[in-house]
């Protein structure tokens, strides 16, 4: 691989990661935060950020860590948050073939974000897909990293009220799937994710919507997948 094309897909990959410093850096200052007020050293936030990279686990692990040694309701409370990675997976067979030695670490570092990117960017003549996804990739985890150690190193010098900062996460959303509805021709997909998302969010509450919405969703858009194939290729 020559040396230019790794530049070049550094260069591609970096300003797609932008968007995501900020609620990485300031959510991990957060939890490096958490851990520190709750009595554990820094190298606890910066390991576990480094080795889980999971936000929502990591925030549920203090109280876990904190609680009686229970490693099966630990597994148990884990694949429950990390549920819709299952079909995060799924949709990435095509995208992640042919990555070669950045499949494993593709597979371990992909979180919502770094999905979000890698499913819907374009990845520019000259760069190369596996570099272009190892460094989304790797850039997204080093914010967390970074943000999540700072928070546990600092955590007993800053003093400020966190509450309302998670939905720096929910913005971030909005704004990436704001901007795949104006690169697409045809809204039926997404229009398809809102409808089931809400009546899903009606049925089950907002505390046990997203996996059933995601079934449903997985199951309507692999139904209609190949009329909406035929209408992209129309368009």
């Amino acid at each position: 691989m020559k040396k230019d094309v790794i530049i070049k897909s550094f260069k591609a990959a970096f300003p797609y990661t932008l968007p995501i410093f900020a609620g990485f850096w300031f959510l991990g200052l957060t939890y490096g935060i958490y851990m520190n007020v709750s009595g554990f050293s820094f190298w606890y936030p910066m390991l576990m950020s480094l080795t889980i990279f999971a936000g929502s686990a990591e925030f549920v692990a203090v109280n876990m860590l904190m609680g009686a040694f229970d490693p099966l309701q630990a597994l148990a409370m884990t694949l429950m948050i990390n549920a819709r990675h299952l079909f995060y997976g799924i949709s990435m067979l095509d995208k992640y073939r042919g990555t070669g030695k950045f499949k494993p670490y593709l597979i371990f570092g992909m979180c919502d974000e770094s999905f979000s990117i890698n499913c819907t960017a374009e990845v520019p003549e000259g760069a190369d897909k596996g570099w272009f996804m190892f460094f989304v990739t790797l850039i997204n985890h080093f914010y967390w990293f970074s943000g999540s150690t700072l928070g546990g190193i600092f955590g007993s010098l800053i003093k400020f009220d966190t509450e309302g900062l998670e939905f720096v996460m929910t913005a971030m959303f909005v704004v990436i799937f704001l901007e795949q509805w104006l690169k697409e021709k045809n809204h039926t997909s997404s229009l398809i994710g809102l409808g089931i998302s809400l009546l899903c969010l009606i049925a089950f509450g907002s505390d046990g919507f997203i996996i059933p919405a995601m079934l449903a969703i997985l199951a309507v858009l692999t139904l209609v997948r190949k009329p909406l194939e035929k209408d992209g290729d129309a368009a």
